[in-house]
């Protein structure tokens, strides 16, 4: 079995991938998107979304980085993933599942599961540009406005050369709303025969062995599930390997978030450095009460010294 860290674009950035990598349990990364329009992106941009680029695409702790594209047309993607090779990428991953609006509205993302024509020429073009020890992988969802050709794409996919594939069980409509339909990835893994891997409502060790059993696979990815879990990878594997754990506590997880603080704070102006604490928070709530109560002293605050107060008063009853 394998875990995946989700690319949550805004959310998981290089901190979060190495804060939650050091955890433990994850076999590997993607990336946030990066958008790919007409043109030959520079070395700036990819580095802004893939810092491991200087880190032969590991974390510090030496889980494996892949590096996502999203664009619209193959000729620019496949310049753009020759060049990530050239920069050291080690695997390259293609967005075919965002749902924002913004991006749909410029043919990105999951808009062009409309077209599986589209997603194949993309793949194809990209898998025909960068040397075939370059895994090309591809993130989907199960349609845009309904489910019904989650097959065509699937097949679109693996026709194209990919070497991997990650579903996300809802369709762009369906949004993030409960439930996700992990029976669809058993009917694409039974057709495939590259690996799939599931993706979607994996909140717990019991919604992973449940995704397991429904989706026929052990493979997943997790987003929201691992933000609002921190060690989630660790406790299926636990579980699935019949060892002892202790899941993190309250104090373990507010000295998590008081180091992710530390690091991103230098990177945004005053009025904004605690906003992707705030952002945390608000996930780490669905699992820790504390989280709650944490983020309402700290919704309103704004200044480095009015947060730390926050963070000193948090940790103190932590303990």
């Amino acid at each position: 079995m394998r875990i995946m860290l989700a690319p949550m674009e805004g959310v998981v950035e290089h901190h979060v991938r190495d804060i939650l990598t050091r955890i433990g349990g994850l076999d590997g990364c993607v990336t946030e998107f990066i958008r790919v329009t007409d043109q030959k992106l520079p070395y700036k941009v990819f580095y802004k979304y893939a810092q491991e680029l200087e880190s032969d695409c590991k974390t510090p702790n030496g889980t494996p980085v892949r590096v996502q594209l999203l664009g619209s047309k193959p000729e620019p993607m496949a310049i753009n993933a020759q060049e990530l090779v050239n920069y050291g990428a080690k695997a390259i991953d293609l967005n075919f599942g965002c749902p924002a609006k913004t991006v749909n509205a410029h043919e990105g993302g999951a808009c062009l599961l409309r077209t599986p024509d589209r997603v194949y020429a993309i793949i194809k073009a990209v898998r025909d540009a960068v040397p075939r020890e370059i895994p090309v992988t591809a993130k989907i969802r199960l349609g845009f406005e309904d489910r019904s050709s989650y097959m065509d794409n699937a097949r679109a996919v693996e026709a194209a050369g990919a070497d991997e594939l990650t579903v996300h069980a809802r369709s762009k409509v369906d949004g993030y709303k409960p439930p996700a339909y992990w029976h669809y990835i058993a009917d694409i893994r039974a057709e495939l025969k590259i690996p799939v891997v599931g993706n979607g409502e994996i909140w717990t060790v019991e919604d992973y062995l449940r995704c397991r059993e429904q989706s026929a696979g052990a493979d997943v990815m997790l987003g929201r599930g691992l933000l609002a879990c921190p060690d989630l990878a660790r406790q299926i594997k636990a579980r699935i390997q019949g060892e002892d754990y202790t899941p993190l506590t309250w104090a373990e997880i507010c000295t998590m978030l008081y180091r992710y603080y530390a690091l991103t704070t230098p990177l945004y102006c005053e009025r904004n450095c605690g906003n992707r604490v705030k952002q945390w928070l608000m996930y780490l709530s669905r699992q820790y009460p504390q989280a709650t109560v944490f983020f309402e002293a700290i919704k309103r605050k704004t200044t480095p010294p009015e947060i730390e107060a926050c963070f000193q008063e948090a940790l103190a009853a932590s303990h």
